[in-house]
């Protein structure tokens, strides 16, 4: 079951349209069990803008435009944060408007200059609000409400922490209590924090930390490492990427309770996201075991004839556990 949440497609909620000349703040709402960082384009009279990233947290809304929304239309591009691999967020929107990878405001958005990329967004159409407002919700089909989304999200840090607090299900149970108690006792943090607005920054924190147990990965470099984990459970491997760690952090790739194997791969890339080459020769750790990868964000649960099936073979290390590790990326 952990698994079927990064398969459920995800839907953005939305309701009535937009009208011209509206007086209002628009509210985009977290129901889901991530954290999200968002970034909105406003369509008016002909000219396109873009603004990001705004971060929002599960069972958190934030105002993402403020005063007259004299817009002909407002679109919305989400994402989840880096440590949480493979994005589970579907980018099939018919727009595609001009992002940075950091903070950003673009006037002209559908021209990009410099490092700026084209990304796909999506049409929302909020609802009218009793105070006059106007609000949209990013939800997965598991139709969390904020209380589920918030719990279905500290489950799913805490997988990826390293504590089992299967299934990512939004249902409080002596199990992710009992998760949630062991991850709280290991950081010395004290129960209360978790009713604290700040509670997925202090996780998130805490998860990115390297601990005495599971696969950390710290990057020593000057470069941003895109990473790739496989996991063997006993009977099928699955390679699943990318995950960005930035100089100078440390980031615990998500694992099940107990996996047989486990394998890991990284390289070093540019701003541009080429891969790093020093003296003619890529900068990455791998090893012997292949599997398979692409390019884009992946899991792939079926290893076999990767070039056939248009996949990329790659070399991975295979990681010995015991006790932890935490695998040091630097350069010559």
């Amino acid at each position: 079951m952990r698994w079927c949440a990064w398969r459920a497609k995800l839907t953005i909620l939305t309701l009535l349209t937009i009208t011209s000349a509206a007086h209002a703040d628009l509210k985009l709402c977290n129901r889901m069990s991530y954290v999200v960082e968002a970034a909105i384009g406003v369509d008016s009279s002909g000219a396109t803008a873009t603004r990001g990233w705004l971060r929002i947290d599960p069972a958190q809304c934030r105002v993402v435009v403020q005063g007259a929304l004299n817009a002909d239309k407002i679109m919305l591009n989400a994402r989840v944060l880096p440590l949480y691999g493979a994005s589970p967020l579907p980018q099939n929107g018919t727009d595609r408007l001009c992002v940075a990878e950091d903070n950003f405001v673009i006037a002209a958005a559908r021209q990009c200059r410099g490092s700026q990329t084209l990304a796909s967004f999506t049409e929302i159409k909020p609802t009218d609000t009793e105070d006059g407002n106007k609000i949209a919700y990013l939800a997965e089909d598991s139709g969390y409400d904020d209380e589920q989304a918030k719990l279905a999200a500290i489950q799913r840090l805490l997988l990826i922490a390293g504590y089992d607090a299967s299934p990512i299900d939004g249902v409080d149970g002596p199990k992710t209590q009992a998760a949630l108690a062991a991850f709280l006792k290991s950081r010395g943090l004290k129960p209360e924090i978790v009713d604290a607005p700040d509670f997925f920054d202090v996780m998130i924190k805490a998860v990115q930390q390297p601990t005495g147990s599971g696969l950390t990965w710290c990057n020593d470099t000057k470069y941003k490492i895109m990473a790739a984990v496989g996991e063997d459970d006993g009977k099928t491997i699955t390679s699943r990427g990318w995950y960005g760690v930035a100089p100078g952090e440390c980031l615990r790739p998500d694992l099940g309770a107990q996996p047989k194997r486990v394998f890991s791969f990284a390289e070093a890339v540019d701003g541009s996201g080429r891969p790093v080459s020093i003296k003619g020769r890529a900068l990455n750790w791998g090893g012997g075991t292949t599997l398979c990868t692409r390019d884009s964000k992946f899991e792939i649960g079926e290893q076999g004839d990767c070039a056939g099936r248009g996949l990329a073979a790659t070399g991975f290390a295979t990681v010995d556990l015991s006790g932890g590790k935490t695998l040091r990326f630097s350069a010559p």
